[in-house]
């Protein structure tokens, strides 16, 4: 039997994909949010592809804000989109 492959949607496009191309975004209760690079941390987490359209179309939606069921500071999504183009 083939082997399951877990797969997330993304908060920006909506596409569904397996977790491996896809970044994570974590909400935590010391560090506040943050991406994830291993994904195992522990935390909230929000799934977005590594693409910078994806993180300009999170921003202007606010996805993260629903993701976290709450209000997320604009330099938050600054800050990932810098970390979200270094991967590219």
């Amino acid at each position: 039997m083939a082997k399951k492959i877990p797969m997330r949607q993304c908060i920006g496009c909506g596409e569904m994909k397996s977790k491996k191309e896809m970044l994570r975004v974590l909400r935590t209760e010391n560090e506040g949010i943050l991406l994830d690079t291993t994904g195992r941390k522990n935390g909230r987490g929000a799934y977005i592809c590594p693409n910078p359209e994806c993180m300009k179309k999170v921003q202007k939606s606010r996805g993260l804000d629903r993701a976290f069921k709450m209000t997320v500071p604009q330099e938050v999504y600054d800050r990932l989109a810098k970390e979200i183009e270094s991967f590219g």
